[in-house]
């Protein structure tokens, strides 16, 4: 795989933590290190590969609606995933009870994979000095009481600053989660990941018009950055602007016309149309539009694709993946030609390529799948203000919510929470109601201009695949597409 530079969190300390010790989740679940190596290794002998996932997680979430707390959780887990791989074959055991005789079992469970097949041990991950973040857990720091004092405060603020405001949500929550891979010849992965989010929705009204607005942040350093009081501040500000703005959009238009996606989140729909599609295991099994097209062009020029794990801070981010694999930044289109895909060891292996950290669980209880962590459109050399102008009619898409999108054909349909008209080169009136619909694969070729203002996005994604969910990132600069198909009620 080629690699490529990222952008790098600002905030992030440039201080590097020590590498991680197993110690602590050894001794905080009470398995005995030397115990779960052995059982690993008499469970996974003559596979290709496995692995002892081992975890220990913390989390809380408060909830505050309608003018008082709703709801607030706590909640702690540990237990362990025991994964055996012959050759595409997987066997997989998981339990909340971390013991000697649960891990026994487990293993007399996915032995039953081999079917007699005799296979050679695929070599463990590379190892790393990195780490991304230190072995603290952040939960639980800042006292209840004043995590519950501060989200009356932001719904105090958020009603004070309109008389329009009719409604306030106000969601924060905090994790902290120490993994331990223990691999059938001995060695040892660990990784620490705090991750907090912070959201608010304003809901306001104006005779009988309703208008909603919403600004999450988020990602993975110590909560009291994130319960700053000018952060928390400018979230309220941008949910109610947006409120603001949705109460005077009118229908949007439908039809073929061109688009503007703006800087950050809009990297949602490179993400779901495209990204997925890189993913390794569509593509071995040729399900994916991309599959088999390495070193072909599959995007106009200028359009460079990356998905890097590595940016302190950010969202997607991990010392290693789920399989003990480092992450790093991986490109997947260059200039419009497919350099690649997102492998786990299972896919990677099978296609002759090499890991590129994207191997990721949910929990001790999914196996791991080849997933995204931050993917991102690099920079182009157009001005923001350049592409608007270069418009004479179609819609510049700010925001989006929900969509669905086909992995085998890439078809995707997906709505716009903030949009606007383009009328003569200016932004003009914002709509409601509008939906892009298309096919990944197509829409990058429709690529006419890339911007100069690459942003990742706040930190709240989530991705869902195979019925897990793991956090990502996403982030693209302002980008011009071609001839989009526009759906609206005007």
């Amino acid at each position: 795989m080629s690699k490529a530079n990222g952008p790098k969190a600002a905030s992030a300390s440039t201080e590097t933590p020590p590498a991680p010790s197993p110690d602590l989740i050894f001794s905080t679940t009470g398995l005995d290190r030397e115990a779960a190596a052995r059982l690993t290794a008499e469970a996974l002998a003559g596979c290709d590969d496995g692995e002892l996932f081992l975890e220990l997680a913390r989390s809380e979430a408060l909830r505050w609606d309608d003018g008082r707390l709703k709801s607030a959780s706590f909640d702690e887990r540990a237990g362990f995933g025991l994964r055996a791989v012959a050759e595409e074959r997987t066997g997989f055991a998981h339990s909340s009870e971390v013991s000697e005789e649960a891990l026994r079992r487990a293993g007399a469970t996915v032995r039953a994979v081999r079917a007699g097949y005799e296979g050679t041990l695929a070599a463990a991950p590379r190892g790393t000095n990195r780490a991304l973040y230190p072995a603290d857990d952040p939960t639980g720091q800042i006292p209840f009481e004043a995590k519950v004092k501060l989200l009356e405060e932001v719904d105090a603020f958020a009603r004070a600053l309109d008389d329009k405001v009719r409604q306030v949500t106000v969601a924060f929550s905090s994790s902290w989660q120490a993994v331990a891979i223990v691999r059938p010849d001995g060695v040892v992965r660990t990784d620490f990941r705090p991750l907090v989010r912070f959201d608010v929705s304003v809901i306001t009204e104006r005779g009988e018009r309703r208008g909603t607005g919403f600004h999450g942040y988020g990602g993975r350093e110590h909560p009291a950055r994130y319960l700053a009081e000018e952060r928390w501040k400018a979230a309220v500000e941008e949910a109610l602007r947006q409120s603001l703005v949705s109460l005077e959009a009118i229908a949007a238009p439908a039809g073929e016309m061109d688009v503007v996606l703006g800087p950050g989140w809009p990297g949602i729909l490179l993400h779901e149309a495209v990204g997925h599609g890189l993913e390794g295991d569509f593509n071995r099994k040729g399900t994916s539009a991309f599959a088999g097209l390495i070193g072909q062009r599959v995007a106009a020029e200028g359009v460079t694709v990356v998905d890097d794990g590595s940016i302190p801070g950010r969202r997607g981010s991990l010392t290693i993946d789920d399989e003990g694999t480092p992450t790093g930044p991986t490109v997947l289109i260059e200039d419009g030609i497919l350099r690649g895909y997102m492998q786990d060891r299972m896919n990677a292996r099978l296609m002759g390529m090499e890991p590129t950290g994207n191997g990721r669980r949910e929990s001790h209880a999914h196996p791991p799948l080849p997933r995204m962590t931050n993917t991102f459109m690099q920079a182009g050399p157009h001005d923001p203000e350049e592409i608007i102008r270069s418009v004479k009619k179609g819609l510049y898409a700010v925001s989006f919510g929900g969509g669905q999108v086909d992995i085998t054909s890439g078809n995707f349909v997906f709505s716009c929470t903030e949009a606007y008209l383009i009328e003569d080169g200016r932004i003009t009136a914002p709509v409601k109601d509008a939906t892009l619909i298309g096919n990944g694969k197509d829409a990058l070729t429709r690529v006419h201009m890339v911007g100069n203002d690459l942003k990742l996005d706040e930190g709240i994604g989530t991705c869902g695949k195979a019925g897990q969910g793991v956090p990502v990132g996403v982030g693209q600069p302002t980008m011009r597409l071609d001839a989009l198909t526009v759906g609206g009620t005007g």
